[in-house]
């Protein structure tokens, strides 16, 4: 039998492991997996009182799942939003949460600095729907007051940023996107929902990449978004029914039991950043580090109101070795870098149990041009690090090798 959860607040930890589950008639520790496209009805009359709504029970798994349903209850509970649903992957989360919202004529502003694809939506497809868009500078609230002060549907976000680890003050664009009539859309991948709340800091909907912490060891992927119970069912849900942007119910099981370990894991990886931060800012063959709980770190003090933690991410630009061309220095030096590593993987996702390395200027931001990675401050040099669950002196003693294969003369 299945019993209902104390009444009381729970704390995240317990939500990640208990939020939630509904237990089958079998009485199952683990979460069922339920891999079935459909279910059958007692009835022709239950079958219609299905579809009419007026009653409950599980059509179609492009609908619902009770799989996927028990992942949504979960991360509805541990976000502190009224609903979730959730998508095949993160960027199809974004998608949704943008097209089921947007129409032609509305217009949206954002902050430039976003992960790839979601720069290619904003300033490439709703320009092909007739929906305007508006780019600004995420740290620079005179932008997003000037760029927000007509109307607009929809603001779209990500703090900290990928790669930059750029913050965006999220109370203060809430506000001014508020009296412009948009709702605001938060990519809060980096975070997690462990480290920041932005529904709690004024946001309206929350989007997460499920491939990154939440699975967290590089075995499927999928994505949520989630919001008010309304704007869920009315706005979201219609959209997402009819396009079939479906998490498969064996993904959205990896990731609950993923969950599990959720608090422990980011705690960890929070703890190996830092670290890693600080030793990285030591070694002569890096120009800068960028981490938000650093001294240095030029939002600092907002990434400290915003955040519980520092993030499992580390930026780091690399100086040109000394017989390096000055044109392809930089670049040269980070490829000498990644190819030296020997623990550390080279790979394009973050979040991972295992230590990662990208080159932004060349994967996740080379299709936005050179001039917008200027502007975001990526150069040739720019190292994305996503810190793992290894010991932390057997990274740093990676990293140490191969910086100093970095700056050597060729």
């Amino acid at each position: 039998m299945s019993r209902s959860l104390p009444p009381r607040p729970l704390r995240p930890a317990t939500l990640l492991v208990r939020g939630g589950t509904m237990r089958s008639d079998q009485d199952e520790t683990s979460e069922a997996l339920f891999l079935t496209s459909g279910f059958v009805y007692d009835s022709a009359e239950q079958a219609e009182a299905t579809f009419n709504g007026t009653a409950t029970h599980f059509q179609y798994s492009r609908f619902g799942n009770p799989t996927v349903a028990m992942l949504e209850q979960r991360l509805a509970a541990l976000e502190g939003a009224e609903a979730c649903r959730l998508t095949a992957t993160g960027m199809a989360a974004v998608h949704a949460a943008m097209l089921s919202h947007l129409k032609a004529g509305d217009r949206v502003v954002a902050s430039r600095a976003l992960f790839g694809s979601c720069h290619w939506i904003v300033s490439t497809l709703l320009p092909r729907y007739g929906i305007e868009s508006e780019f600004v500078d995420g740290a620079d609230l005179a932008q997003w007051d000037r760029a927000l002060s007509k109307p607009t549907a929809l603001v779209l976000l990500e703090t900290p940023s990928n790669p930059m680890l750029e913050m965006v003050d999220l109370p203060a664009v809430a506000a001014l996107a508020h009296r412009a009539g948009a709702i605001v859309v938060v990519d809060n991948v980096f975070a997690t929902p462990l480290l920041q709340k932005p529904l709690a800091l004024g946001a309206d909907v929350v989007v997460y990449s499920c491939t990154k912490h939440m699975d967290g060891q590089g075995r499927v992927l999928g994505g949520a978004v989630l919001g008010s119970k309304t704007w869920v069912e009315e706005v979201l849900q219609p959209f997402t029914r009819n396009t079939g942007p479906a998490i498969s119910p064996f993904n959205a099981w990896v990731v609950l039991k993923g969950l599990e370990t959720l608090s422990l894991r980011v705690e960890a990886m929070c703890r190996g950043a830092a670290a890693i931060a600080d030793a990285l800012a030591g070694r002569k063959e890096v120009a800068r580090v960028l981490y938000p709980f650093r001294a240095d770190h030029p939002q600092q003090a907002l990434a400290r109101r915003q955040m519980a933690g520092g993030g499992t991410l580390v930026t780091f630009e690399l100086k040109p070795g000394p017989g390096d061309a000055r044109a392809e220095g930089a670049k040269a030096a980070a490829f000498r870098f990644c190819n030296a590593l020997r623990l550390i993987d080279i790979s394009n996702n973050l979040g991972d149990s295992k230590s990662m390395v990208t080159h932004p200027a060349t994967t996740t931001h080379m299709r936005i041009g050179a001039e917008e990675r200027a502007r975001l401050g990526i150069t040739d040099g720019t190292i994305r690090l996503s810190v793992g669950l290894e010991d932390v002196a057997d990274l740093i003693e990676d990293l140490d090798e191969a910086l100093a294969a970095a700056g050597q003369a060729r």
